[in-house]
């Protein structure tokens, strides 16, 4: 055998057992990408599922939670659908017209002064006795004016009880019914308007009775003045009572 034939053999055998040792190296990959199931990688990604899913739940929550303290304030926000100022003005403007009408002597500082100056003032000892009977009508017609007023301010102030009673229980029942802060702090101040408006009634009341009186009372005290210079008048006529001598029967001659 020469030495090429052994050479070609040998190259031959080498050949046809070349896929034998290279299998190994052709079937290894395919063991690379075999899946190997790991309980704790699992169990970690469960839990890191489960914190997120939470923190998810829990800003939910937070943005109910925040929509409702929007709601709620939306609600503490909200005005009274009622307001009974027009009325409480319009009782107030009745007894102030009520007040404003008084007859003669008004409720006037300086008018009332100038009265107590001149017809509550101390009787003239010059003034004619017609003149003091004048000022004495004036004084009783001033009085009577001064009562009837007083009664007058009074029935107005009874007019306004069912007015003040209907805004009250309009009041009460939307204070009970409010839905927020602000409709109930509107409910009371309205409330306490309502009260403000009854005590200036009742002021009004207690003026227009106190100066019937004082007026009855200044009647008096005038009435007294000029009754004192009308006596004084009746004792002190002319130059005085001088006494002198009668003739019961003259002598016939």
């Amino acid at each position: 055998m020469t030495r090429k034939s052994l050479s070609l053999r040998l190259g031959a055998a080498l050949f046809l057992t070349a896929p034998v040792a290279l299998s190994p190296l052709l079937i290894e990959p395919a063991h690379a990408w075999r899946i190997v199931y790991d309980p704790t990688n699992y169990a970690q990604n469960v839990l890191q599922a489960a914190r997120a899913l939470e923190q998810i739940n829990n800003q939910i929550t937070s943005l109910q939670n925040e929509a409702q303290m929007l709601i709620n304030q939306a609600r503490n926000l909200a005005s009274l659908p009622h307001s009974s100022l027009q009325q409480l003005q319009q009782s107030v403007a009745r007894t102030q017209q009520l007040l404003s009408e008084a007859q003669r002597i008004a409720f006037d500082v300086q008018e009332i002064d100038r009265a107590f100056e001149t017809t509550y003032g101390e009787a003239s000892m010059t003034a004619s006795d017609q003149s003091l009977i004048e000022d004495a009508r004036q004084r009783w017609q001033t009085t009577v004016a001064g009562l009837q007023d007083s009664m007058r301010v009074q029935a107005g102030v009874v007019g306004n009880i069912e007015t003040n009673r209907a805004q009250m229980s309009a009041l009460v029942g939307a204070s009970q019914s409010a839905t927020g802060a602000l409709q109930a702090t509107q409910a009371g101040n309205q409330l306490l308007a309502l009260q403000a408006q009854q005590i200036s009634d009742l002021t009004a009341v207690i003026a227009a009775q106190g100066r019937a009186q004082n007026l009855e009372a200044a009647q008096r005290a005038a009435a007294q003045e000029q009754a004192r210079e009308q006596r004084r008048r009746f004792l002190e006529p002319g130059q005085g009572y001088r006494p002198g001598n009668a003739e019961m029967f003259p002598n016939e001659g």
